[in-house]
């Protein structure tokens, strides 16, 4: 493989306004090997790799590929440097088609200079081809699932033929299917002689791909290990700075009260039929469930997202009619998307200015907004879900994925939601994060409110909720209470009448 690394960073810093993001950052990539980042959410793991690839320009420190001293002023530089990066945040352009986009900012162009529309569409029929991949290279972007767009992303990435490429987070939104494609491709690259950055916070994915693990901490490099030399436990506890002893915090003694919401023979005509389950006060119940099994459907149609034509839905034991997210809102029903990014957050806006978007008429008072009262509640509501930032005034894009989910859960605890809809809440986060947010879900159902978690990682549903609905095919296969919960049960019931192809 040589001695040589494909990639070498050196005292690597990089500061934002009143952050340092990364300080005297330093490690190695070597040829043929696959080096695992481990880290909490803002220590800085997406912030290096998007120096490397050109996003970031870093504030001082060298970069070094093949064992030359480079400049990556652009990701058009990184693409010339055969660098190239699959981001944990989907940035995709939701009109364009999946030709387009996977040959955006390099088309093919005609003899007389303009783009050669024939040749993409060509092109991306030939390259889904050989991939495996069935879609249509003229289908909208906005028309495909998270995990569609995450494969799109990997498949295009790995077919530029990069010799060094950055994974970051790259099996958060994709089936155990679709994982192991991801693994074989990088097992092919790995044989090639690349080098493979992977960011990711599932253990259990590490140790099938890893030859050697880095981890950082508050923007530091901690140690750098093979993979065979070191542990989980002890990951852990050098990600945290100290011993975490558990995963998922206790799981709190609830008084269950009325049914807050209640679904019964719902249906849109297509997706999925027949689904009834209901939530009750100070409850936690989850969706289970392969990918394409509906869930993230039905829970966007109680939201008001999308229409449906059969059953009927009930907010403290009253029929009601829910047309749009206006409607919801109104029935203090509140849902965080499974893609932050495209539903939830507004990247370029403030904490501030996102925590209050749904609360509006609380500052504004004859058409003047009172600041004061503002500041008030949008700080209290921030300490209370235990946003970690500089200051209110901070751009929401700036933060971790475990601070932009707690913002969420602001914007809805201001507005006065009393049934939540937590679609994949964990999704991209690191283990300490997780714990935090565990904990605040425990304390909101403490208070009386309804929750409703979809999850693909079954013990994070086992540890948290008191109930489980297992969806497969559209419809509710099983239900189980908390006695009866294991994997096993719960895979058994979300494979009745197919899979998650």
């Amino acid at each position: 493989m040589g001695d040589t690394p494909i990639l070498e960073l050196r005292g690597i810093e990089k500061r934002f306004p009143g952050v340092i993001a990364l300080r005297d950052m330093s490690f190695a990539v070597r040829k043929g090997s696959v080096h695992v980042i481990c880290g909490e959410n803002g220590a800085g793991k997406s912030t290096l790799m998007k120096i490397v690839s050109g996003v970031y320009q870093p504030d001082g420190g060298e970069i070094f590929v093949n064992g030359e001293k480079v400049a990556i002023d652009s990701p058009v530089t990184a693409r010339r440097l055969k660098i190239s990066m699959v981001t944990q945040e989907l940035n995709y352009i939701p009109e364009i088609t999946v030709a387009q986009s996977l040959f955006l900012g390099d088309e093919p162009k005609t003899r007389f200079g303009s783009i050669d529309w024939k040749k993409v569409c060509a092109d991306a029929k030939a390259l889904l081809e050989r991939e495996g991949l069935h879609y249509c290279p003229d289908t909208k972007l906005k028309d495909l699932s998270v995990s569609d767009l995450q494969m799109l992303e990997i498949m295009k990435a790995v077919s530029r033929e990069a010799n060094i490429i950055i994974f970051d987070e790259p099996t958060s939104a994709i089936t155990s299917k679709e994982v192991d494609v991801l693994f074989k491709k990088i097992n092919e690259l790995r044989a090639k002689g690349a080098g493979i950055v992977y960011i990711s916070h599932r253990f259990e994915e590490l140790y099938r791909i890893a030859d050697d693990i880095s981890v950082i901490r508050d923007g530091s490099h901690v140690a750098t290990r093979p993979a065979g030399e070191i542990d989980i436990d002890t990951i852990i506890q050098m990600m945290v700075g100290r011993k975490l002893d558990n995963v998922y915090p206790h799981k709190p003694a609830r008084e269950l009260g009325a049914t807050a919401l209640e679904v019964e023979a719902l249906g849109d005509g297509e997706r999925f039929s027949n689904v009834s389950f209901h939530v009750r006060k100070g409850e936690i119940i989850g969706l289970a469930g392969l990918m394409g099994a509906g869930r993230t459907e039905v829970v966007r149609t109680v939201f008001g997202l999308d229409p449906y034509t059969a059953g009927e839905i009930r907010v403290h034991g009253k029929p009601v009619r829910i047309r749009s997210v206006q409607d919801a809102i109104r029935l203090k029903i509140a849902m965080l998307s499974e893609d932050r990014k495209r539903y939830g957050i507004v990247p370029m806006r403030s904490i501030t200015e996102n925590t209050g978007l749904v609360s509006l008429e609380k500052f504004f008072k004859r058409g003047h907004r009172n600041a004061k009262t503002e500041k008030r509640l949008i700080d209290g509501v921030s300490k209370r879900m235990r946003v970690n930032a500089p200051n209110l005034n901070t751009q929401i894009g700036l933060l971790s994925g475990g601070n932009q989910q707690k913002v969420m859960l602001a914007k809805w605890m201001l507005c006065g939601s009393d049934v939540l809809i937590l679609d994949e809440p964990t999704r991209g986060i690191d283990v300490g994060a997780k714990f935090e947010i565990y904990k605040i879900v425990f304390e909101l159902a403490q208070e009386g409110r309804a929750v409703i978690v979809i999850s693909s990682e079954l013990p994070e549903l086992i540890a948290i909720c008191d109930r489980i609905y297992v969806m497969a095919n559209g419809r509710i296969s099983g239900e189980l209470q908390e006695p009866e919960f294991s994997q096993e049960g719960i895979m058994r019931l979300a494979t009745i009448g197919g899979d998650d192809n």
